[in-house]
This record gives structure tokens, sequence and C-alpha cells, in this order.
């Protein structure tokens, strides 16, 4: 196990800016992070995002992907939500990768700058999908080669399955940020997702942060299960 500890991300799945400022409130005594994706943005726009978010860190998962001066140009636009973490595709490639970084670097305040996260390969694929893709290698292989060009293009960080976290360390070392969505308690559903682990699991493995959404949000008492999970990564 690496020795720097393991952080929680709520992810604030809805479409109601009511309903998501009440889910951070509930959990941001566990959660180091919220996260506020496509669903909510699209519905309530940049506004909503800010007030659902309030002051908790936000990891803003957008998943850019476009040609590289649209990418840099909606950075900037997103600059006035000041997020904590910030999403592209890696299979946008290195040119926007690229652009990402610099749009970062030169839109956001030096102590400010969020985190270049660069999307992998999708949790809720698995091998099968990602060969009807066009892609013949395996899942790990394609996020290990995602993870290179990612990195080496500018990006701080990954976002990956805990079934990935082993072979980027071995790759890619320390240094990068592993952001691990697809977890799920032991006897949760898995849902939509293909690639899951527990959070000790992921916390085994090596992740610095693991996004939970449904099994949290869900649940009959939100704060508590957000302070079950914490209490587990802390064990």
């Amino acid at each position: 196990m690496r020795g720097r500890s393991t952080r929680l991300i709520v992810a604030l799945d809805t479409k109601d800016t009511a309903q998501a400022a009440q889910w951070r409130q509930d959990t941001m005594g566990a959660a180091g992070a919220v996260k506020l994706g496509l669903e909510f943005t699209y519905a309530r726009g940049l506004d909503a995002v800010r007030a659902a978010a309030g002051d908790a860190p936000l990891f803003l998962d957008l998943k850019l992907h476009d040609i590289p001066n649209t990418v840099a140009s909606a950075i900037g636009s997103l600059a006035a939500l000041r997020p904590a973490m910030l999403t592209i595709h890696a299979a946008g490639g290195r040119a926007m990768i690229a652009a990402a970084r610099a749009a970062v670097d030169e839109t956001f305040p030096e102590g400010a700058r969020p985190l270049l996260l660069a999307v992998t390969v999708l949790t809720s694929m698995d091998a099968e999908a990602l060969h009807e893709t066009g892609v013949e290698g395996s899942v790990a292989a394609q996020v290990v080669r995602l993870g290179r060009l990612a990195i080496g293009s500018g990006a701080d960080g990954l976002i990956c399955s805990s079934h990935e976290i082993a072979p980027l360390r071995q790759a890619l070392g320390e240094k990068p940020v592993l952001v691990v969505p697809g977890i799920r308690p032991a006897g949760s559903a898995v849902g939509d997702q293909k690639r899951v682990m527990t959070p000790a699991q992921a916390r085994a493995a090596g992740a610095d942060w693991i996004v939970v959404g449904r099994p949290i949000t869900r649940a009959p008492d939100p704060a508590a299960a957000a302070a079950a999970i914490a209490a587990e990564l802390s064990a």
C-alpha cells in the first residue's frame, strides 16, 4: 500500500440544485470534494454548479473532448467556477491535452490551478465494449497507453478504474494523481459499472481519490453512508 492517504469525492448526480446542495451539506464532513458533471451542468448551467458546490472543493467532471482550440476556450469559460479538478478525455490526443494544459496555466492564477485529469477508459466499458470501438488490445493496455500520452502531454493525473491502478503505477510511478470512479462498497449494486472495487481495495491498490455516487446519495442516510466509506478508507 502507498504511503499517502486516499480521499473521498461524492458524486452529486442529479438535475436538482437543491438536492445537490443538500447532499453536499450532508456529506462534506466525510468527503474531501464533490463532483458535478454533465447531467447537472447541462440541466442547470454554470451558476447552479457554483451554487450547488458552495465552498466545497469542486471536481468538475465535464470530460472535455474536442479540437484543441475549442477545449482551450472552454477551459477559459470555466475559470469562474474555480474547480479543484477538471477532466478531459485522453483520447483527444497530444495536441488537445497540451492545449488544455496551456489554458489551465494561462487562465488560472498561481495557486488556484485545478488538477487537469485525463479520462482513460470509462469504467462502464469492459474488453468487449472496447473492442467494439476498434481497440483490439486489453483494457489495461489501452489505459496505460492513454495514460502515458496524457501525462507526457501535460496532464496532472488520470481517471481510471481501480483495476488499472497497479499497471499505471508501474508504468508512470507515484507522481500522477489517480482518481478512481466505479467504487462500490461491499454489498452495493454494481449498476452500469463494469470494473469495480470496494473503497478499501482501491485504497490498498493506491488510489489518491475515489468517486462514489449512488451508494451514498441513494442511501437512507447519505451522511452515514459517506462517513462509513471515509472510515473504511482510513482504517
